[in-house]
């Protein structure tokens, strides 16, 4: 999967100012820093679910180790999907501006 691969994905060119390459970065890793926060949501989700699994003096908390781990997953998917559409918007915007700049 190339669009979850960390790192640069893009070289600046004398045609982007510097203003907006270290712009484009920030918000690169600020997209990767939410990432990393749902991917810890997540986990945090998946250890309480598993947790409410093991308490066997209340049987009906087995509803909410599902529930738990639904969420766990959903906030996995989500997180995923969110950094991937950012990061192809982040794409189409650098060769945007990228390809505005040569035809001049």
């Amino acid at each position: 999967m190339k669009l979850l691969r960390f790192g640069r994905d893009f070289k600046p060119d004398e045609e982007v100012i510097l203003r907006d390459y270290l712009a484009i970065e920030r918000t690169r890793l600020a997209n990767e820093r939410t990432l990393l926060s749902y991917i810890r949501s997540s986990l945090y989700l998946l250890l309480g679910g598993i947790a409410f699994f093991q308490l066997e003096i209340f049987p009906n908390f087995k509803y909410l180790a599902f529930i738990s781990l639904f969420f766990s997953a959903l906030f996995l998917v989500i997180g995923i999907y969110r950094f991937t559409l950012l990061k192809k918007s982040l794409k189409r915007l650098y060769y945007l501006s990228e390809s505005k700049e040569n035809g001049k």
